[in-house]
């Protein structure tokens, strides 16, 4: 059985209050505002533990950092390729996916993340607005 330290216990309860699938840097900086003596490899260290625990998930995000997703149930994100946050994406998980991929390799495939990419409604309202106004 894990022992539940206190670092432990601010590095989830940070996840929990942030529920923006935050970066290891992120969750940090949110901690040391109320615990300045709390180190980077201990918020490092506890976010690996309570994702190999189960208690948050660590998505690994292509080109950029992992994020920490308090959300534990099986689901698709999206990633902004302006601003870089990523959001939950709403559909059902695919679980029968896996019996598409046809692997060439042997590769027994037990499992998937799916991550979109694209522009968030942010990001295009911003753009909207920074257009030049059309002279017709």
């Amino acid at each position: 059985m894990k022992r539940t330290t206190i670092q432990r216990t601010l590095v989830l309860e940070a996840v929990n209050s942030l529920r923006s699938h935050a970066t290891a840097d992120e969750i940090y900086d949110a901690i040391i505002q109320e615990h300045p003596h709390i180190s980077k490899a201990t918020v490092y260290r506890n976010l690996n533990q309570l994702a190999i625990d189960g208690e948050i998930q660590k998505l690994a995000m292509p080109d950029g950092p992992d994020r920490f997703d308090y959300r534990l149930q099986r689901h698709y994100h999206a990633k902004c390729l302006r601003c870089g946050c990523v959001f939950d994406v709403e559909m059902d998980y695919m679980d029968d996916i896996i019996n598409l991929v046809k692997d060439a390799h042997g590769f027994a495939i037990d499992g998937h993340n799916l991550v979109f990419t694209g522009v968030c409604l942010s990001c295009q309202q911003a753009d909207a607005q920074n257009e030049p106004a059309s002279s017709t």
